[in-house]
Parts: structure tokens; C-alpha cells; sequence
């Protein structure tokens, strides 16, 4: 009778709860041994204390009352290194294409992307790089990017992408910031002369001749290494270092695989975040890879086989974690249209290689669906694809997947800090989740909505959105201090971004707390273009926002009041600007006033200044 009364109080509702109590109660009562009593009230009392807890946190209707959620998974997290799931997938298909550069036509299989990649692992063990030493890699999408990649990975050396439009101080700036050991640099990428802009900061360059620098701006720099058949001097040719791994090394990386962990750093990515100048966001095994594997689950990669067309840049968390490390995640084949985005060259890749999924920025969807000759192009074979970096306007979100033939395709939100995804829609969503909201939380991950307190507030409320998860970073590198202003105690890390969340868990983001700016896809931070611009002569005082237009999602624009006496033109802002900044970065609109709007503390009213910038364009009244 009590076994029987014990069980059941374990299926009871809340309601029922004090009846079944009281026939326990009874049950143990009549029940003449002692012991027995007591055991039998712990584990009754247990049960219903279970029941109990289970039936608080149950919503009602499936439905939430306050802005949290998680992403509830029966797929366990991945327990591995980057470098072993690639070797997994090598074994179980070697000669798969691994990944097709369109350009060249390049077409490798696991088994050469594993080969040549522990190769190159084995070249930079003998130049001395050893685990935990950062090597950066500058230039756009090539084979070289993939290799070294994986080649680092494999040796547990940390990767640090470099974007490629950086010019001499930026770069400056993140070799001495991660200590880099080693550089891998493109020789030229739209207009910009990499060597030259090496020699620039490192003269030394002129007196080495064995590959090996001594640099005074740069003193943790050994190597500089050189993609292309070009002899440079003071470099080593990339392909050298590729041929200088001795069978020795080449055991090293085997045997290095037993002992890397996945918690291990792996790679820095560098983020303007929400304060101050750019940050190097240091990500493990653990975060990137698990990441791009649930971004895969729920594109349904895992289901058939994928084929992804990749025009994003690789040095962008979109190319390398939601883009390349596929190969180690889902085995897929990655395809590479060109070195940078070009519109046609991306529909002949798709067309030709029969890909099943196509990855892009608003702005590139828009260039795509507008080409003249789109219709020319074969794409019965997409089903998905991403579109990611900035809002998607609802009428590109249509052509996408009416034009491209993609019904599937998704949205995807978060932070390099986050690996970089926490949020994604679902296949099905209707059109207006995928374009009003950025889904729901991934597997694993959980968000919820604060006020300005920290308390979680009801749902549909705007509030600061915060998530926490195998997704957070270890933290930016050699930085603290920034961390700590991110990422709280309890692993929240703080977005910066207001959002609300709904009933079902799905969120929107209606604005920012800080002032970066989205253009293109490139996260642009407003007080970097402003420190700029105060040392021009003529400047007194400058204040930078972004407007937002169709195709780039936003655009900069200047506000600059003179110092008394002095005046300039737009044209002398811009071309001051070019020198000092990556394009990107430099204002499309500038506009001199004579005062900014103030709050009665002094602030500058940034909101009026857009309000502003966005009357002078005609995007308001």
C-alpha cells in the first residue's frame, strides 16, 4: 500500500498534492517499524517535493510570462578537438571534396586537406612555433587560409584573423596586442600591398636573410611568411614552410592530438564590442566547433549531404566557423566563389558545384537577387542558406526565396564573442520571424531580457539581452578588465544590444546601447572613426553615427564642428580618413555644424544627430 502511494505521489498535480499527503501520512502511521517509517517518509516527502518543483516551472500553455529562455537539445555538446573531428571525418570519407576554390580551380579532398594541413603544422614546428603561440593570417579566401586554419588547429597553436583591409597602424596594433609569432600575408588584396605594408613597420626586413626577424615595433614577430611563388625579402615563401615539415614533426602533430584539450584557446578574432578600441575575442575548440555543428543541426546538414557556397570572408567569424569548419563539424564540402565577394562569380559557383546552401550579408543577397542575369543560372539545387551581420529587409527576404529557390533559409544573431551564433530561425518560420525576429536561442545556449537593474523583465519589454552557454568566449585576450565588462560572474555575457522576447522565446533586437555600426556586415565602432578624426588639424569636435540604408544596412556619418579659423572640405575629411583606417571604416556623409545638441549635463545627444543625418537623406520627414 505505501510502495504503491509512494509511486503515484510522484504523477500527482498540484492541486491533488495535500489529499495525497494525508494518505501517506496515514499509510506511514499504520506502519509499526521505525525505520521503516522514516524511510518511507524521506523518499514520499522527496517525491512530492520533485512533483512540486516540476509543477511550478511548467508553463501554462507552453507559454512564457518573462524574457528567458534556453535552447532545450537531446544532442549532446561535442567533446572533441577541431583537429580530431577533422580526422574523423577523413577516415570515415577520405575522398570527398573537402573544399573547391572556384578561382584556380582548386578542388581538395579530406584526406589532402588533412595531409597538407598537418604538413604545414609540421613546417611551423620547425620554424620553432610550438603550442599556445599565436600566428596571424592576413589576406582573403585561399586555399593557404584553409590550411593554415586547420594547420593550427591541429598543432594547438592560436590562430589570429586579421582582416583584410587593415592598414599599417591597425595591423600594428594586433600583432602586439596578441604577441603574434608569426605572420602568413597575402601578397596584394585590392589595392593594398601587403609586403609594403609590412616593410613599413618592419624595416628589418632589408637585413634578414634567413627568414628570421628582429623587429623593435614588433619584438614577439620571428616570421614573416609570404603566400605566392614571389621571393620577398626577409620572408619565407608559404609553400617553403609547407615543405620544411619533417616526418619527425609529423608525428609531433599525431602524437599533439592525445593531448590537446577542447578547452584549449584556438583562435582570436578582433571585435570593436561595445567600448573602446578593438578587442581580441579568444575562442576554444569547445566554443567554435560546437557552434558550428548546431548551426548545421538546424539547417539540417546532418540530414543530407551539403554543399555550401561560401562567399564571406574567412578572416569573419561567418566564413570560418559558420562557413570552413563545416569540414570538422558535418563533413561538408565548402565552396569558395572567389577571394572576395563577387555577385556573378557567386552564381556560377552555385550553379556549377550544385550547391544546396548559399551563406551572405544582406548586402550580398541584394546584389545577387538584383544581378541582371540571374535567371540564367541553375539554382534548383539550394534548399538554405544564412543571411546574417545586419537586418534583412523583408522584400530581399522575399526575392531570396522566391529568385534563389531557398525556402529554407535562415537568420542567424550574435557576437564574435559568442562564437559567434545564439540566436537562429528555423527553416519553417513563417516570413515575418524571419525577418521581425532573430529566433529563437540555439541548443545549449540561454538569453534572457534585463532592465537597467539586472532583473529579468516580463516578456514583449525591451531590455538589455544577455546570453550564457558554451558560446562565451574565455575572454579577450590579455584583457581583463574589458572582460569583466561583458562578461559578469555568473557567465552572463552582456550584448549591449535592447531587445524583447516573446511568449515562444522568439526575440527581436530594436536597437543598441552603444553606438557601433553595422555596414556591410563589418562591425564599425563609432569612437574609433572619431579619434581619427579629432587629430585632423582643422577639427574640433566630431561625432559619428550610422544611418540605415537599403543595401549596406547602415552608413557613417560625420558631424564635424571646426576649431575657429579654420575650415576644410568633405573631400579633405575622407581622403584624411583613408590613410588612417580600413575603407570601411571611413564616412560615406560628412556635414559641418556649428554646435551639437546637448543634455543639460553637456551630453551630445546622439539621437538628434541621426534624427538629423536621417532628414538630410530624405529616410524621414
Amino acid at each position: 500500500m505505501i510502495d504503491k502511494l509512494v509511486l503515484d505521489s510522484s504523477k500527482i498535480e498540484n492541486e491533488a498534492r495535500l489529499e495525497m499527503m494525508e494518505k501517506i501520512t496515514q499509510a506511514i502511521s499504520r506502519n509499526e517499524n521505525m525505520q521503516t517509517r522514516k524511510l518511507f517518509r524521506l523518499t514520499a516527502l522527496n517525491n512530492l517535493l520533485k512533483c512540486c518543483r516540476s509543477y511550478a516551472q511548467a508553463p501554462s500553455g507552453n507559454k512564457q510570462k518573462w524574457s528567458y529562455a534556453h535552447g532545450p537539445s537531446d544532442t549532446p555538446l561535442l567533446g572533441s578537438t577541431i583537429g580530431q573531428a577533422l580526422q574523423d571525418w577523413t577516415e570515415l570519407r577520405p575522398d570527398k571534396e573537402a573544399a573547391i576554390f572556384c578561382k584556380g580551380n582548386i578542388r581538395k579532398t579530406f584526406q589532402q586537406i588533412l595531409e597538407e594541413s598537418d604538413q604545414f603544422a609540421a613546417g611551423l614546428l620547425e620554424l620553432g612555433i610550438k603550442r599556445g603561440d599565436r600566428v596571424g593570417i592576413w589576406g582573403p579566401n585561399s586555399i593557404e587560409w584553409i590550411l593554415t586554419q586547420y594547420a593550427t588547429a591541429r598543432a594547438g597553436i592560436i590562430l589570429v584573423n586579421i582582416n583584410p583591409m587593415y592598414i599599417a597602424n591597425e595591423m600594428e596594433y594586433v600583432l602586439q596586442q596578441t604577441g603574434c609569432k608569426a605572420i602568413i600575408a597575402a601578397e596584394e588584396f585590392k589595392g593594398h600591398d601587403y609586403y609594403e605594408i609590412l616593410f613599413h613597420l618592419i624595416p628589418e626586413l632589408a637585413r634578414c636573410e634567413d627568414g628570421f626577424v628582429k623587429s623593435h615595433r614588433l619584438p614577439d614577430l620571428e616570421t614573416v611568411i609570404m603566400i605566392g611563388e614571389k621571393k620577398h625579402q626577409g620572408t619565407l615563401k608559404f609553400s617553403s614552410v609547407l615543405e620544411a615539415g619533417t616526418s619527425k614533426r609529423k608525428a609531433e602533430i599525431m602524437d599533439l592530438q592525445k593531448r590537446l584539450q577542447f578547452d584549449d584557446p584556438i583562435n582570436i578574432q578582433f571585435t570593436s564590442g561595445t567600448t573602446g578600441s578593438p578587442k581580441g575575442a579568444t575562442l576554444s575548440h569547445h566554443n567554435i566547433l560546437n557552434n558550428s555543428y548546431f548551426i548545421g543541426r538546424r539547417l539540417g546538414y546532418h540530414e543530407k549531404e551539403t554543399r555550401i557556397c561560401i562567399p564571406v570572408p574567412l578572416y569573419h567569424c561567418f566564413g570560418m566557423v559558420i562557413g570552413s569548419l563545416t569540414m570538422a563539424s558535418h563533413g561538408a564540402t565548402c565552396v569558395f566563389p572567389s577571394p572576395a565577394f563577387d555577385a556573378k562569380d557567386t552564381l556560377e559557383a552555385i550553379s556549377k558545384e550544385r550547391c544546396t546552401s548559399v551563406y551572405g550579408v544582406p548586402t550580398m543577397f541584394i546584389d545577387i537577387v538584383n544581378h541582371p542575369d540571374l535567371n540564367k543560372y541553375n539554382l534548383s539545387s539550394l534548399y538554405t542558406g544564412i543571411m546574417a551581420g545586419a537586418p534583412v529587409p523583408i522584400e530581399t527576404m522575399k526575392e531570396v526565396i522566391g529568385n534563389m529557390e531557398m525556402p529554407g533559409v535562415t537568420v542567424c544573431y550574435g557576437t564574435t564573442e559568442n562564437s559567434p551564433v545564439t540566436f537562429q530561425n528555423f527553416r519553417d518560420d513563417n516570413i515575418e520571424k524571419k525577418v521581425g525576429t532573430i529566433g529563437k536561442p540555439h541548443p545549449h545556449v540561454e538569453a534572457k531580457v534585463i532592465d537597467e537593474y539586472g532583473n529579468v523583465v516580463p516578456c514583449d519589454t525591451p531590455g538589455e539581452l544577455c546570453t550564457r552557454g558554451y558560446t562565451t568566449m574565455l575572454g579577450y585576450w590579455n584583457n581583463p578588465a574589458r572582460t569583466a565588462d561583458v562578461i559578469k560572474l555568473d557567465r552572463w555575457y552582456h550584448t549591449g544590444d535592447i531587445a524583447t522576447m516573446d511568449e515562444d522565446g522568439y526575440c527581436s533586437v530594436v536597437g543598441r546601447i552603444t553606438d557601433m555600426i553595422i555596414r556591410g556586415g563589418e562591425n564599425v565602432y563609432a569612437f574609433e572613426i572619431e579619434q581619427v578624426i579629432y587629430h585632423h588639424p582643422c577639427v574640433k569636435d566630431v561625432q559619428v553615427v550610422g544611418v540605415p540604408v537599403e543595401r549596406l544596412g547602415e552608413e557613417i556619418y560625420a558631424f564635424i564642428e571646426f576649431k575657429e579659423g579654420y575650415t576644410c572640405t568633405e573631400e579633405n575629411i575622407k581622403d584624411y580618413c583613408k590613410t588612417r583606417m580600413a575603407r570601411f571604416k571611413v564616412p560615406r556623409y560628412v556635414k559641418f555644424v556649428e554646435e551639437f545638441p546637448l543634455t543639460a549635463t553637456g551630453k551630445v545627444q546622439k539621437f538628434k544627430l541621426k534624427e538629423e543625418a536621417m532628414r538630410d537623406l530624405n529616410l524621414i520627414d
